[in-house]
Order: structure tokens, then sequence, then C-alpha cells
């Protein structure tokens, strides 16, 4: 039996510890560490509501105006207060903006160099990887550029923004004229990642960290030349994302088919639906609530079967609560680390008592299973494209798929919200904020970040918050094992995965940026059988 243990993984956000058993080339047992303590419900405390917008969202610099929104909802369930139609466009514009900044990032820049290796790029015959493009119907690049540029890089000894990875032909499988193609669009997307937050900025008054969502609505009034100008972004957005990161998909997507078959996780499935429609009710949302149970059937979400075990995380109390009742009150054991006790600061959510994955492959399946007829189309026709079924989906190429199909159908809305929102902005009668009813009460914001379901509850009294709790989407996917010893999403993923090299468990690093988990992660690797041992140093200067 081997101990793998990957420190740290990069290309995420965060502080994360993957530690994993494995035995006869695969993986039989696995832990997972958050090794953050936010802490922000206890900042959150003693302050105004309208503050929670602001302070909340500094969670994460990725998805901050998620945080945002989640607490806008708390706040405004706390208030009494229902969105004017002007706000809803608003607010759509702005999360959609940052999902497809999140999205393009995540597939080319952050999970993309599990599969492309930029180095083999330099065996491509250029020729050959125009008539490739062609074919696969993706976008054409300056080819002959990037490989003058990767032959500098190289020649320096160094591989500059690709360096830290794992590039041996005996972990990659793309030919080189597409491990070029994809090199090339990984530049690009970092210039359409900047399109998707500029539209950010200009809604929002900059990016990260917006400043004009507050309870009641939005303090941007657009105008339409701004309208125009953030409409432009968008259809180019929309014209890359349909043109380029999806043919690219489905011509990476073939040559990793064994990735079809690890990385599932408990079968089960949340979303609290993002993206209101006119209606604003969760079940109608663009990107629809629901819950999909181990028998892969469709349920309304039920707050109140939401709860937290903190017996195996860094807190004081062992508990078991729902988020209105829940506690944080942080401490690091005495012992240290301990895998048969305490050994994240992640708390268990559970939902029925049981684990649930979170992330667009949920929201994907329960808009699937609420008849979205785009999505419907979209996963239909990509499932048969591939030569595969629904449930291929759960695995790691299938959250891949599912990803950057959602990806494509946000372009295609944010483009539709823009053109709506032109027209309201023409007419003067428009508003885009609602004063609160009262100052007293409570409220749970239910609503979707890029990476899955994000939870803020909030109790006010007099306009003061009392108690705040935040369960963010990555808590869900990470969390450690429960009560009844039951693991997370992740860890239940990393069983089965095929460990070939214990000195590159690249597929373990697959599972885990197949969630795309907002945390850093470190993963060692350590076989008893033959005392062969992996471990990346996370500090090698001695730095304090």
């Amino acid at each position: 039996m081997a101990r793998s243990v990957i420190d740290p993984v990069s290309r995420i956000e965060g502080h994360l510890r993957v530690e994993m058993e494995v035995s006869g080339g695969k993986v039989t047992d696995a832990w997972v560490t958050g090794g953050l303590f936010r802490g922000m419900e206890l900042i959150l405390q003693n302050r105004e509501p309208a503050d929670a917008a602001m302070i909340a969202q500094r969670i994460c610099g990725v998805c901050p105006i998620s945080h945002a929104h989640a607490a806008c909802f708390a706040g405004e369930g706390a208030y009494g207060i229902t969105l004017e139609n002007g706000a809803r466009l608003v607010r759509n514009i702005l999360e959609g903006s940052q999902f497809l900044h999140s999205h393009i990032l995540w597939f080319y820049n952050l999970t993309g160099l599990d599969y492309v290796d930029p180095t083999n790029a330099l065996s491509a015959n250029v020729a050959d990887t125009y008539d490739l493009a062609n074919a696969a119907g993706t976008g054409n690049s300056d080819f002959a550029a990037v490989k003058k540029h990767l032959e500098s890089f190289i020649k320096n000894g160094q591989l500059s923004i690709f360096s830290g990875n794992w590039f041996s032909r005996d972990t990659f499988n793309l030919p080189p004229e597409l491990d070029l193609i994809a090199t090339a669009h990984y530049l690009e997307a970092l210039q359409y990642q900047a399109k998707a937050s500029q539209i950010s900025g200009l809604l929002g008054g900059k990016m990260p960290h917006i400043m004009t969502s507050i309870p009641g609505g939005t303090t941007y009034v657009p105008t339409v030349e701004k309208i125009d100008d953030a409409l432009m972004r968008a259809i180019e957005i929309r014209d890359w994302v349909a043109n380029t990161l999806i043919p690219d998909t489905l011509a990476i997507g073939p040559y990793y088919t064994e990735a079809l078959g690890f990385g599932k996780g408990p079968g089960r499935y949340a979303a609290w639906g993002v993206f209101n429609s006119p209606s604003q009710k969760p079940n109608e949302r663009y990107l629809p609530a629901g819950v999909i149970d181990g028998k892969f059937k469709l349920h309304d979400v039920d707050e109140s079967l939401i709860t937290e075990y903190t017996g195996h995380s860094y807190y004081k109390t062992e508990s078991n609560l729902n988020p209105r009742h829940g506690l944080t009150d942080p401490e690091f054991p005495e012992g240290g680390r301990d895998l048969e006790g305490k050994y994240t600061w992640c708390k268990a959510p559970r939902y029925d008592g049981k684990p649930y994955e979170a992330g667009p492959l949920s929201r994907m399946l329960v808009a699937y299973m609420r008849g979205v007829p785009e999505i419907v189309k979209l996963i239909d026709s990509t499932t048969k494209t591939l030569g595969v079924g629904i449930h291929d989906l759960e695995s790691v190429l299938g959250r891949i798929v599912a990803r950057n199909l959602e990806c494509l159908y946000i372009a295609n809305l944010e483009v539709e919200w823009l053109t709506e929102l032109g027209k309201a902005a023409a007419d003067p009668s428009t508003k885009y904020f609602t004063e609160p009813a009262h100052e007293t009460g409570e409220g749970a914001g239910m609503w979707e970040a890029p990476r899955g379901a994000l939870y803020h509850f909030e109790r006010i009294k007099n306009n003061e918050i009392q108690d705040y709790q935040i369960i963010i989407p990555t808590t869900w996917n990470i969390s450690p094992r429960d009560a009844d010893g039951v693991k997370g999403p992740m860890e239940q993923a990393l069983i089965g995965c095929p460990v070939d090299d214990v000195e590159k468990p690249i597929n373990a690093l697959r599972v885990v940026h197949s969630f795309d988990p907002c945390v850093a992660c470190a993963v060692h690797v350590n076989e008893p059988a033959t005392g062969k041992h992996f471990e990346v140093v996370t500090n090698p200067w001695g730095v304090k």
C-alpha cells in the first residue's frame, strides 16, 4: 500500500492538502484537508447589513460577485424586499460576467495544463496545425508565432507561465498540433477573461469586489452608452466561446476518454439556482434550484435539511447544526492534524444527512432534469457527438464538458440580458432599488458561485447583524468525513483513481482540478511497500 500526498497542487485558489492511500495502482482511501480558516462570520457580526455585501465578497477574488449577491439576498430576506426588474437584470449581467471569466480561466489556465503539454507543441508542423484547427472548427491563431515564443522559453531553460507542471509524454495524450492549438488558445483566454472582467467593472465600479450591489438592488443606473460598451464585449466573448472553447473541448475530449471512468463523487447533486428570471423563483431561475438524490431523482430544495458536522474539523464544539443555528468557534488541536480525528478547517455540510456534490455539473444536471430547453439541447447534442450517455458526465471529463457547456449557455444569456437592459435604460420609469420594509428579521441567500452552491444566512435586529453563517461551494466538495464516517465528495471521487506513477499522480490532480477547489492544494505520495515517497517542497528557501 502506498501513501500519496500532493503538496501543493498549484493552479487553484487557497490552501488544500490531498492525502491518499494507493494500492494496486489505484487510490483506496483519501483525506482532503482545507488549510485556511476564513472567519468571515465573526467579522460580519455587529455591522450593518449593507456592509455584508462589501465584506463577504472579500472571501474570494475570483468569485466576489456571487458572495456580494448571496449577502444581498440574505439581507433582502431579512428586510422584506423584492427586487425591481432593473436590479434583477443588472445583477444577472454582473453575475454572468464573473461566471464567464471564471469558466474561461478554469478551462484553459487552471485545469487545461493537466491535459495540454506546451513543450510537445515544439514538435508541431505549423501547416498541419492550421489544417487540424480548420477540421476541428476551432479558432485560428498565429500558431507560428506561438511556437516561436515556446522555443524561446525552452531555449532559456525555463517555461515561464507554463512552469511547475508534470510535462512528460507518458502523462499526456494530445498530438503536437493539438497541443499547439490549445497553447495558443491558452494565451487568447487571458484576453477574453479580461473582457469579462471589464463588463463587471462597467456595471460594478471595479473588479474584483464590485461596489454597486447592495440590499434592495443596485446603485448603478445604466446608460445606453455604458450598456453598448458592455454589449460589444459580451458579443465578442460569446462568439469566442462558441467558436473556440467549445470546439477545443470536443477536440481534446476524445484523447482522454479514460477520464470518463474515474472521479465520480457521491452521485448526489445540489444546486441552489442562479440568474433570476422575472418571476425570481428559485426553481424558475435560468439555472434552476434542485437536488438530485442517489437514485438520480430530482427534488425541490428544502433549506431545513442542510446541516454542518464539525467532528473532524478544527472547531471547539462538535456539532451537526443547520446553518441558521450554526457555530463558528475555531480551535486548532494541540496534537495537530489527525486523520482519525480532526484534520481540516472545513466543516462537513450534508443535505438530508448525506454528502452532495456542488458545481457546474450539478447545475447542468438539475437544469437538464428541470427541462430547461437550451440545456437539454446542449447536453443531448454534445453527448451524442462524444458518443456517451448522461451518466458518463458523472466523471472528471464530464465535469469539464458540463462546465464548458454552461459557459456557452451563459455567454448567450449575457448578450440577451444586456440587450434587454439597454432597452430598460432608455425608459426613465425603470427602477433599480427598493427601500427596506423593516429593519429586523432574518434571511438566507441561496445562490450559486461558479464553483457551486453558495449559502449566506443573516439575522438582523434594528439594522445590525446579530448572526451570520456562510457555506461556500468548495466546503461541500472538500468536506471531511461525517459522524457516520462517510467521506465528502472529493474524497469519494478520488477512490479508484488510477495512479500509474506515485511521483506523478496526474489523474489524482485531474480529479482535484475538476472540482476547481477554492483553496491551495497539496498532495504527497508515499509507497510503504517500496519505501518510495514523493513530496513537493512548498518553501524550499525557508522564508518565514
